[in-house]
């Protein structure tokens, strides 16, 4: 949430007038202006989503089409020399989370990439798109074609009857598994499918002409299942999944092995692999692998019902500094507060007692393994 636009030059989603038809309430987000919630409030929004399904509209985020111009394994490779993540090894159809790195080992943006076979199809964040677009652009320009997508809206339905609800207008996304992607021709123009989300539960994003956007969101919110959700439970669904934030949980000073994320570091790409290192800041990642780092992101579980939200300063017992929470609210299908935060690696085992300062006072936390709720994909 890192926009600076003023109230009166927001950019509009291509259903904002949808969304306030729907009784939205309309915030700043990212430059845009944006539902944060709807009349029956972010507690149940977020507890239908676990229960049913929610639609959110995401169009804000950035989506671009890397097109070849030297065949998919050139670029390929010049992808895998922003990112320390196996792209060669993506096979046709399928989806994978990736980490912009800086040189000095940062994160400069995360974001989900799909090989459509003749390209590659990216998203990425709405508050680093132009800085995202403009590195591509400048790292690929010899390699491919980069066409940003800035007419198609963007949809996630998301929710343990999300495969039912959009089933009914597209039976073949049933067939699809978690990270896969795909494309069809529907009453609503050609769809592009992708299986995950952002809430930890089954769901599907899901970009359209916004021609057929409209015609889409009506179809799906016509169903007893799906209700719209907006930012706030769309923020507390992921914090209960353990799913970073950018420019709160992870930034350009955070490397992803401090943010926990060595999972989407493929072994190819590690100390020993095939194509190991190559991308900005792989000494310090490398290293990090295989020494671990001086700090790590950590689940965070204050006691009673008080939150302790982003910028409460940890301590140790004895009263000295540790980090601060990056994320942190009251989880509704936990039925109790939790955060997310950076401590020293000595503190960040599970079960370590330490202590968040709210208004003044300390008070108990308790650093606990992530995700807090259970995710729900379609493997």
């Amino acid at each position: 949430m890192t926009g600076r636009r003023g109230l009166t030059d927001l950019l509009r989603l291509p259903l904002h007038d949808l969304h306030v038809g729907l009784g939205g309430k309309m915030v700043p987000f990212a430059g845009y202006d944006m539902p944060v919630q709807y009349p029956a409030g972010v507690m149940k929004e977020h507890l239908h989503t676990r229960a049913a399904a929610g639609l959110f509209d995401v169009s804000h985020m950035g989506q671009v089409i890397l097109r070849p111009t030297q065949g998919m394994e050139a670029l390929a490779l010049a992808l895998e020399g922003l990112m320390p993540v196996d792209v060669l090894g993506l096979a046709k159809g399928r989806q994978r989370y990736g980490l912009f790195t800086n040189d000095t080992g940062g994160i400069l943006d995360d974001l989900m990439f799909a090989n459509r076979g003749s390209h590659f199809y990216v998203v990425v964040n709405a508050a680093r798109k132009e800085h995202d677009f403009a590195h591509l652009a400048a790292h690929l320009s010899d390699v491919a074609k980069v066409e940003v997508q800035g007419d198609r809206a963007l949809l996630a339905l998301q929710g343990p009857m999300a495969e039912a609800a959009l089933a009914r207008l597209e039976p073949g996304v049933a067939d699809m598994k978690f990270m896969d992607s795909a494309i069809f021709l529907t009453e609503f123009g050609e769809i592009w499918v992708s299986r995950s989300g952002y809430t930890g539960e089954d769901g599907f994003e899901i970009s359209v002409h916004p021609g057929g956007a409209l015609a889409l969101a009506r179809a799906l919110l016509e169903m007893p299942e799906v209700l719209p959700i907006g930012l706030g439970a769309r923020d507390s669904l992921r914090l209960e999944a353990g799913l970073c934030l950018y420019g709160h949980d992870i930034d350009e000073t955070t490397s992803p092995v401090e943010a926990g994320l060595i999972w989407a570091i493929q072994k190819v790409r590690r100390a020993g692999g095939g194509r190991e290192g190559g991308f900005p800041g792989a000494g310090r990642i490398l290293k990090e692998l295989t020494e671990g780092p001086e700090r790590l992101r950590v689940g965070l579980r204050p006691e009673g019902r008080a939150p302790m939200r982003e910028g409460t300063a940890l301590f140790a017992p004895d009263g000295t500094p540790l980090g601060a929470v990056t994320s942190g609210g009251f989880g509704p299908s936990v039925e109790a507060p939790v955060a997310m935060g950076y401590v020293p690696a000595a503190f960040a085992m599970p079960g370590t007692a330490l202590e968040g300062e709210v208004r003044g006072k300390k008070l108990p936390v308790t650093v606990a393994a992530m995700p807090f709720h259970p995710t729900n994909y379609k493997r």
